[in-house]
């Protein structure tokens, strides 16, 4: 008796690959990581610089009457705030979901 399509494509679906993550593999690994851990260093700084740009222009706003200023002010301080806890989260946030994703089968 043939197999239906169905079958077949469970059948597909269903192989493991085999593929998992591991160090090591490829040259240069350490260089990569030292790459991204200054683009994360550098991130971090620009946010502080961001952060402090945004204070300022909260509180000149806020005392020299410019809602608008104010209102920017808020918005920028709120989104480096933000930033700052993706940027510092991003190691985490990326095994979290890395262990959670290895999990499924």
């Amino acid at each position: 008796m043939p197999i239906s399509l169905a079958a077949r494509a469970a059948v597909h679906l269903a192989y493991d690959p085999g593929i998992s993550p591991k160090g090591g593999g490829l040259p240069g690994l350490s260089v990569l990581k030292n790459v991204v851990n200054s683009i994360n260093l550098f991130g971090i700084v620009a946010v502080v610089g961001a952060l402090a740009v945004s204070l300022s222009v909260w509180a000149w706003g806020h005392h020299s009457g410019g809602h608008q200023a104010e209102a920017n002010g808020k918005k920028g301080a709120v989104v480096a705030a933000g930033a700052a806890l993706g940027l510092g989260a991003a190691n985490g946030i990326v095994a979290f979901f890395s262990a959670l994703g290895s999990q499924v089968h």
